[in-house]
């Protein structure tokens, strides 16, 4: 069993995740529909520069949580530590994540490939503590 398996075998939490925002043309923004993703979620405060061409430089963020996550995610997008059950979802299954108490925006996303397989990725997910 590879390293990434273990990782994998980890993933045993469900989180809601909304794309980044996309303009609705009336000069403000909608998300896609969510849709649940597997995780392993870790409430862990860690601070992260900006990167420029493989520098980190100037002002720092705190992240509240590093998601885990099976596929990619948008930066700006939100995750929500739970189901979509759990939401109160309208008649077409929509909620805006700025609605969704404990919704987090995704401030970073890396992607870095097993050093076995190069198609078999590590996704992590930064979150924002403050924003929403």
């Amino acid at each position: 069993m590879s390293l990434m398996d273990i990782i994998e075998n980890t993933y045993a939490q469900t989180a809601v995740y909304w794309g980044a925002p996309t303009p609705d043309g009336y000069g403000g923004n909608t998300f896609a529909a969510p849709i649940e993703v597997v995780c392993r979620w870790e409430d862990k405060e860690q601070f992260l520069g900006s990167q420029v061409g493989g520098e980190v430089t100037g002002g720092l963020m705190l992240s509240r949580s590093i998601v885990f996550v099976k596929q990619d995610v948008d930066e700006e997008g939100y995750l929500y530590l739970g189901t979509l059950a759990d939401l109160d979802l309208d008649s077409i299954g929509y909620i805006n994540p700025k609605e969704v108490d404990k919704a987090y925006i995704i401030k970073r996303f890396e992607k870095t490939p097993s050093m076995v397989n190069p198609t078999v990725f590590l996704r992590k997910a930064f979150l924002t503590p403050f924003l929403r």
